[in-house]
């Protein structure tokens, strides 16, 4: 459900709005690599604006994505440890003789 309601309040306006930039930015810009001689053709591209609107948007997300990963590291490298703990755990209890339970009584005699 929460799915959905994501999908439908953000994801929708939001292809929208990115497609309403790429029919408006169609005009083809130059878009240069070599800041001292921006003339040169080897280092220069020259394609619709919304094309860099969207590779600028799929850097960014790829970026923040590895940089997200690369952040929480630790709590994955502690999440293996902890699993590699508790299976150790596991399998020392299975191994360990069964106690038996309650007091043990010594048997009548008649």
């Amino acid at each position: 459900m929460f799915n959905r309601f994501l999908l439908i309040l953000v994801f929708v306006p939001l292809a929208i709005i990115l497609i309403a930039l790429a029919v408006a930015n169609r005009d083809p810009v130059a878009f240069t690599l070599d800041p001292f001689n921006p003339g040169n053709p080897v280092l220069t591209m020259t394609l619709p604006l919304f094309i860099f609107l969207f590779l600028a948007l799929a850097i960014g997300m790829i970026v923040g994505s590895l940089a997200t990963w690369v952040k929480q590291g630790r709590y994955r490298k502690l999440a293996r440890q902890r699993r590699v703990e508790a299976e150790n755990l596991r399998q020392a209890v299975s191994r360990a003789p069964v106690a038996p339970q309650g007091p043990v009584l010594p048997k009548p005699t008649n």
